[in-house]
């Protein structure tokens, strides 16, 4: 996927691909904007996709902080004020559902319509997620980055084919690699302080929530705390997808993000 350079100093590193309305995707922690690649085409027919590094990761790894969910929010700002686009559809994916949702939250006129897949209003609800939360940076810390992404993947898309597996998990790395592990202990904190729920309500644009049936990364509660919080929102669950659901099941995916933009 070919990057525009930044006009400006501060500004994110983007691509755009395709003509229409436009459609905001915003990428998962430690990731950056290829993580897409999968399903750009077919969503590019329909509409004019605005793909964002995050500050911090990618090509705007050089961005300097906070790399707090609220600046990644007024980064996202600025890039479409830039690009002079008023309001957007905003999609977000995993830890870049957060980020979409700051958006809507605090620049409510620039998101016409919000998807929320595979992502959270706060992550760290059960027992289980709230260890998750807190052994993560140790984890970190002792074996390293490219150690630490590879128990990820084989935990979190067992899905993956192996070829497929080998995709994210070079673009993980490469992402991650070029950070140090502070820098990734951070991130993965704000990414867990984050919490919308005595916000939701104030969520007024359509939204749709893609959940998958068997995803233990982001289990499915999250996405009936967000459908229940989020009025009038619409919750559709992909049976059989975990975490990697959008690569994994990337028709299934694209079909229910289409027919909820075009409807």
């Amino acid at each position: 996927m070919e990057m525009n350079s930044p006009a400006s100093p501060g500004l994110l590193y983007f691509a755009e691909r395709g003509s229409g309305p436009p459609l905001l995707l915003v990428h998962g922690l430690g990731m950056s904007g290829d993580m897409f690649e999968p399903v750009v085409e077919p969503l590019s027919k329909c509409h004019r996709l605005i793909i964002p590094d995050l500050r911090g990761w990618g090509r705007s790894r050089n961005l300097p902080p906070p790399y707090s969910i609220k600046q990644q929010a007024a980064d996202l700002a600025a890039l479409l004020d830039h690009l002079g686009i008023a309001s957007t559809y905003a999609l977000g994916y995993s830890q870049g559902g957060p980020v979409v949702q700051e958006l809507a939250l605090d620049y409510p006129a620039k998101v016409r319509r919000l998807i929320l897949s595979n992502t959270y209003a706060y992550n760290m609800v059960s027992t289980k997620e709230k260890i998750e939360g807190h052994i993560v940076p140790v984890l970190i810390r002792l074996l390293g980055v490219r150690l630490f992404v590879k128990l990820m993947i084989s935990q979190g898309l067992k899905q993956l084919p192996k070829e497929q597996g080998a995709w994210v998990a070079n673009l993980i790395a490469s992402t991650w690699g070029e950070a140090d592990a502070k820098s990734i202990v951070a991130a993965w904190r704000e990414a867990m302080a984050f919490d919308s729920r005595s916000r939701l309500q104030e969520i007024r644009c359509p939204t749709l929530i893609i959940t998958s049936s068997n995803d233990n990364a982001i289990p499915m509660h999250h996405a009936s705390m967000l459908h229940d919080g989020i009025a009038g929102s619409k919750l559709v669950v992909i049976v059989g997808g975990d975490h990697a659901l959008m690569w994994v099941h990337p028709d299934q995916w694209v079909e229910k993000v289409s027919e909820f933009l075009d409807s």
